[in-house]
């Protein structure tokens, strides 16, 4: 919600500064393109970061191993739809076809939790189709796409996790008596 937040103030900027010229020029496009890029780039290391720190909490106070033969299929099958649609969009960018990167992100994402999802809770299935349906919605709705990024990467994962931690770890953290 944060790098929602952020990139919509780049944008407003982008669209409200004045330059006295009445229009903006390519460098102030490739400028705003630039901050975007970084800020997608700082927050996909962040969210790996802590879904790796949680992960490994959470594998600690369970007394299992982190990384196992389900986690490495968990991870490789996560990737290759991540990685494709990245390539996917790297490609679009290069050739200035920047309208689609909001869908096809959440089509990606979507498709790499279903596919992920053979290696942890089936629940995570369910948020993948959400992802995939909220991207396919956007691609009819091109100029939204920062909502429903916030839509889909920030309020989806905050109802996803508050409902697999009532589901699943609500009641181990309880005190035992």
């Amino acid at each position: 919600m944060a790098s929602a937040f952020t990139a919509h103030k780049f944008i407003h900027q982008y669209y409200s500064n004045d330059n006295q010229k009445g229009f903006w020029s390519a460098t102030d496009f490739k400028d705003l393109e630039l901050k975007l890029f970084v800020l997608g780039l700082v927050t996909i290391a962040l969210v790996f970061a802590a879904g790796f720190y949680f992960t490994w909490q959470k594998a600690k106070q369970d007394g299992i191993a982190m990384w196992n033969a389900s986690s490495k299929r968990l991870v490789v099958n996560l990737c290759l739809p991540l990685l494709t649609g990245g390539i996917f969009i790297v490609g679009m960018l290069v050739n200035g076809e920047w309208l689609f990167i909001g869908p096809a992100c959440l089509i990606f994402y979507g498709l790499a939790l279903i596919n992920g999802s053979k290696y942890t809770y089936d629940d995570i299935r369910y948020l993948g189709l959400l992802e995939i349906l909220l991207g396919s919605i956007n691609l009819f709705y091109i100029g939204y796409g920062l909502y429903f990024w916030a839509i889909g990467f920030g309020i989806l994962h905050i109802v996803y996790g508050a409902i697999m931690w009532n589901k699943y770890d609500r009641h181990s953290d309880a005190p035992s008596n």
